[in-house]
């Protein structure tokens, strides 16, 4: 192990994270390659969010997560939600929370979100201040602080309410040719003949 490795262990075990936690953790910072702080919180999310759903190990979950950072890693490594099988939405809303639901072919379905409630940061002032992005906040500094702290904290950082998730049905698609790039996509996603990624998404010029 390296040492950081070792003290991630060393503080799980200090705190009693259960076995299946720090499996849940160990998978989890391999996959992200690092034991960020907003990766450990959303490992405590996920597995918050499946026991207030009430599912079961390897049930087929749909995921929405209101940020892109972090926490969308847990739910493709515990619950096997990724943008490629169509169970994760990520919606950039700067908001650190994830809502789970279950598939459904009614416009709308029961689901749980969880997320930082920033009422219950006052007891945990490391927390407080990386998550507020405080001045006085050193990352480098406080990282194994802070991490003892998110373990210590667990879930009394974060509220879960019952929610309605709209489910956006699967849709029909024609594909169409670029008139510049000549690729292929779905005609929807054509303006005028051209694709977004030859019109305003565009990330790249011919070498």
């Amino acid at each position: 192990m390296s040492r950081i490795e070792n003290e991630i262990q060393s503080r799980m075990d200090s705190h009693a994270i259960s076995p299946r936690l720090q499996d849940y953790f160990n998978r989890c910072i391999e996959f992200h390659t690092y034991p960020a702080p907003g990766l450990l919180i959303g490992v405590f999310m996920v597995d918050y969010a499946v026991e207030q759903l009430g599912a079961t190990p390897g049930e087929k979950l749909y995921s929405v997560c209101e940020t892109q950072k972090c926490a969308p890693d847990p739910l493709q490594v515990l619950l096997h939600c990724t943008s490629g099988n169509h169970r994760l939405r990520v919606i950039p809303m700067g908001r650190f929370a994830l809502t789970l639901n279950r598939p459904s072919i009614e416009p709308f379905t029961e689901g749980i979100r969880v997320f930082i409630d920033p009422g219950k940061l006052e007891r945990y002032p490391l927390i407080n201040s990386w998550f507020t992005n405080h001045p006085s906040f050193n990352q480098r500094e406080k990282a194994l602080p802070l991490i003892d702290e998110i373990f210590r904290a667990g879930r009394d950082i974060l509220s879960a309410e019952k929610v309605r998730v709209k489910v956006t049905p699967k849709q029909k698609w024609q594909s169409g040719k670029c008139r510049i790039c000549g690729e292929m996509v779905p005609s929807d996603l054509l303006e005028e003949g051209v694709c977004i990624g030859c019109g305003p998404n565009a990330y790249y010029k011919k070498a």
